[in-house]
């Protein structure tokens, strides 16, 4: 059974790019990934599923029903954590989670006291005393609190520390176990690979793809950047999968490698090296490629 369902899905804002004819769909009990660079279109595709704003065309059901139509019984069942959270300043911690409680008529109290406990959140602090990380925290709480069916998370960690970010994703593997839903939206991408079973890449408001992790790895890239002791022509690196090379004084060079990692260290090892670095390739060069592939 489908949990989400988005269908040509698309929201305009005149000359202004929005998003346009997204479609897909994620699974019950999936951990489901959303990932595009900052302004690719993953907030407004979220707010416009959840009928935050309304869709210019297209359609988003959620448990099989239209999310504008029903979007208070809907709503009863999510967990949303936005990218920015705004509070009311002057509340305590716990007198705004109490308050968010008081809509799903059940009691959170002990979920609440768990929950902070695990993220080291302090209740009795005023809202106006918190750091943007533990304001993050008090989202991830609300978000969480009534034990919903699905969780939906529009770039959670930023703000996070470490440790706390890996609390957080032991908290949504527990839920996920529990059977709960998940859509987790990054521009992270090692993030999504951590967690999620498939992911859908968005970019410039446009799908580009929906993949299985397991696909991506295969096809996963490094970056690699080497200085050599000796002179190298470019062409040396002329092989499958070596992409983006580029070159500085013929000692400095650097490319992204997706492909048997075995090849590419055996053709280093012919030539003397001062340095060697190997890195995970940022997301924009991921995209790059996604995009290119798919024009």
């Amino acid at each position: 059974m489908n949990v989400i369902e988005l269908k040509n899905l698309t929201k305009t804002y005149g000359k202004a790019r929005g998003i346009a004819n997204i479609s897909f769909n994620v699974e019950e009990g999936e951990i489901f990934g959303f990932i595009g660079p900052n302004g690719a279109g993953k907030s407004t595709t979220i707010r416009t599923m959840l009928s935050l704003i309304y869709p210019t065309s297209g359609s988003a059901t959620i448990f099989g029903m239209d999310s504008v139509k029903f979007a208070p019984e809907i709503k009863r069942e999510i967990g949303y954590l936005p990218s920015e959270v705004f509070y009311y300043d002057n509340m305590k911690v716990k007198e705004l989670l109490k308050y968010s409680a008081s809509f799903y008529k059940k009691d959170c109290s002990k979920r609440i006291t768990q929950l902070a406990e695990m993220l080291d959140l302090d209740l009795n602090k005023k809202i106006d005393d918190l750091s943007f990380g533990n304001k993050k925290k008090v989202g991830i709480v609300q978000g969480l609190l009534h034990e919903p069916k699905l969780i939906i998370l529009d770039e959670p960690t930023s703000g996070l520390d470490p440790l706390i970010q890996q609390k957080f994703f032991d908290l949504l593997k527990d839920e996920n176990k529990k059977g709960t839903t998940i859509l987790f939206s990054s521009h992270i991408l090692s993030e999504v690979q951590k967690m999620c079973d498939r992911v859908a890449i968005i970019k410039e408001g446009e799908l580009v793809k929906v993949e299985k992790i397991s696909t991506l790895k295969e096809n996963n890239h490094k970056r690699f950047k080497l200085e050599t002791k000796t002179p190298l022509t470019q062409d040396f690196f002329n092989i499958s999968g070596v992409q983006n090379l580029e070159t500085k004084n013929h000692h400095l060079i650097s490319f992204l490698y997706s492909g048997d990692i075995n090849l590419i260290l055996q053709k280093i090892a012919q030539i003397e090296i001062n340095n060697l670095w190997i890195e995970e390739p940022d997301l924009e060069e991921i995209f790059m490629h996604y995009y290119e592939k798919e024009k």
